[in-house]
């Protein structure tokens, strides 16, 4: 096939090529998703919405997400992806703010969508099911009362994220919509794919995070644009990652840390037993990844590992692996039309090996919390905005992420970043997972605390917790080491990799006031 970009070009061009495939090993062609995005396109025009209008959907991965992106795309809507792990009320909100024309949900969600729009009174005219949700309008007949022609005056329309509220309230990301036709996103799908040397033409892209967050529904997208095939991950494993990359000869990927603590933790017989050759690109973010578990990555997959560092506003910085192995610890250098900033709380520079807060400028144009001028102007340092975290460059440039500001601990005075202590644990064998925070301590302010996953088959315990104290002492400064050690049977964290850290420190706070 020759190279093109564009989901609207390769489906004319060619339409027989697999666009997705569903979790369930079902196909459907660049044609015929063609034709269903068009015809949710004209009947979400029918029910009167015009250019610059909201729509919200519930979905996990699941191809109708796919349809409602495209649709969006072609005709000059918002389109806001819910998290589909909140609850009612929570998505009730988002709904509300997002100020959404129209609802789709899944049927696997249905209790927490019923919820939804009763809380919000919501008119259930403009509610869809795929799958059978009381009140709501069936989607596949909606889409078979429209024609599957392409709309008339075509317009670009884009996403409206929501970041992922761990510390409150969900913002909403809203930019400005790009003016013109909708192919013009094909130019930013090339612009990716060269940041992560994703070749347009023939690919097959997993999904194996929720399309819902930025990232995983960003290179999804991305890659399709490209004529890649994106084969849908709903819920994660790490053996059938393995069978589905050899089975479906996977290029392309995006996964989180956790995930390759897991895929490293798979017995040897089983990593040795599926062919992972085809592997051209895999990209990681979001959240911190030891050295040696990274290290032991790409010794088991080849240098193909890309790691960035951006966030739902914008980003970034990217290393490949060769830079990497050079840097070991590094999210990067900042992509082409950024900036990377450093800063002292004052609004100062810092010098190149001092921490301070991370400031970038991202290549995807200014943005909002939509609805929140104040939060906007707090996050903003000139044309720089900040996401709360604290990193340093070194002296070539090259950035290195310390921890989330809310989540430093100030013991005695002096500053230790959980995100290191984590990364230590991580790399004991006998831990799944880890999470590290402050809870008070009369004399110094705060002290250490670690609550620890063991991995399958270890009993957690005392001996553990003293066996990882060793280990620990041996790699972290006596400062640094975890005052004690609790066992948990699963830490929460997001299948976005991210954690729910405050369920875990809050409770340790209550009554007291926490500088963050």
């Amino acid at each position: 096939m020759a190279a093109k970009t564009g989901f609207w070009a390769i489906a004319q061009n060619y339409p027989d090529k697999t666009a997705l495939v569903d979790d369930h090993g079902k196909p459907m062609s660049f044609g015929e998703l063609d034709e269903r995005v068009n015809r949710l396109s004209h009947g979400l025009r029918a029910l009167g919405l015009q250019y610059r209008d909201g729509i919200a959907m519930l979905m996990h991965n699941d191809p109708v997400w796919i349809e409602a992106f495209l649709a969006a795309h072609q005709i000059g809507l918002y389109l806001t992806p819910i998290n589909y792990h909140l609850t009612g009320p929570e998505v009730a909100y988002i709904i509300g703010n997002c100020e959404a024309k129209v609802f789709i949900a899944h049927e696997r969600h249905a209790a927490v969508a019923l919820k939804a729009v009763e809380e919000l009174g919501y008119d259930r005219s403009r509610c869809f099911a795929v799958g059978k949700i009381p009140g709501f309008r069936d989607y596949e007949a909606f889409l078979a009362e429209h024609p599957a022609t392409a709309p008339e005056d075509r317009q670009a329309g884009t996403l409206m994220l929501y970041t992922s509220g761990t510390t409150g309230r969900p913002k909403g990301v809203r930019r400005p919509l790009m003016p013109g036709n909708p192919d013009v996103v094909a130019s930013l799908a090339g612009m990716l794919g060269a940041l992560f040397q994703l070749k347009s033409g023939a690919g097959v892209h997993l999904v194996t995070g929720p399309l819902y967050h930025a990232a995983p529904g960003g290179f999804g997208t991305a890659s399709l644009h490209l004529g890649h095939s994106l084969v849908l991950m709903d819920r994660w494993d790490a053996e059938d990652t393995l069978r589905r990359i050899e089975r479906e000869r996977v290029t392309s990927t995006h996964m989180v840390p956790t995930m390759f603590h897991r895929l490293l933790a798979l017995p040897d017989a089983v990593k040795r037993r599926y062919d992972v050759s085809s592997l051209q690109a895999v990209i990681h973010g979001a959240a911190p990844i030891g050295v040696e578990s990274k290290k032991a990555l790409i010794d088991w997959w080849g240098p193909v590992i890309f790691e960035y560092y951006g966030a739902t506003e914008g980003g970034g910085t990217i290393a490949n692996s060769a830079d990497w192995l050079k840097k070991p610890g590094t999210v990067g250098k900042p992509w082409p039309g950024t900036e990377i900033r450093i800063f002292d709380d004052a609004g100062q520079p810092v010098p190149a090996g001092q921490p301070g807060n991370v400031y970038m400028k991202s290549m995807i144009g200014e943005f909002e919390y939509y609805k929140d001028p104040a939060k906007t102007q707090e996050s903003r340092h000139g044309e720089l905005f900040t996401v709360g975290d604290i990193g340093y460059l070194d002296e070539d440039g090259w950035l290195f992420l310390c921890d989330r500001a809310k989540d430093l601990i100030i013991a005695g005075g002096v500053n230790i970043y959980p995100a290191e202590i984590e990364k230590v644990l991580m790399e004991h064998p006998k831990v799944a997972d880890a999470a590290v925070f402050g809870i008070p301590n009369e004399e110094w302010g705060e002290e250490v605390k670690a609550v620890i996953q063991a991995a399958d088959g270890v009993e957690p315990g005392p001996a553990l917790a003293e066996e990882l104290l060793r280990f620990a002492t041996e790699r972290l400064a006596r400062f640094k080491l975890p005052r004690s050690i609790d066992f948990i049977a699963e830490l929460p964290r997001l299948d976005t990799g991210k954690l729910y850290k405050r369920y875990l420190r809050d409770p340790y706070w209550e009554g007291r006031n926490r500088k963050i």
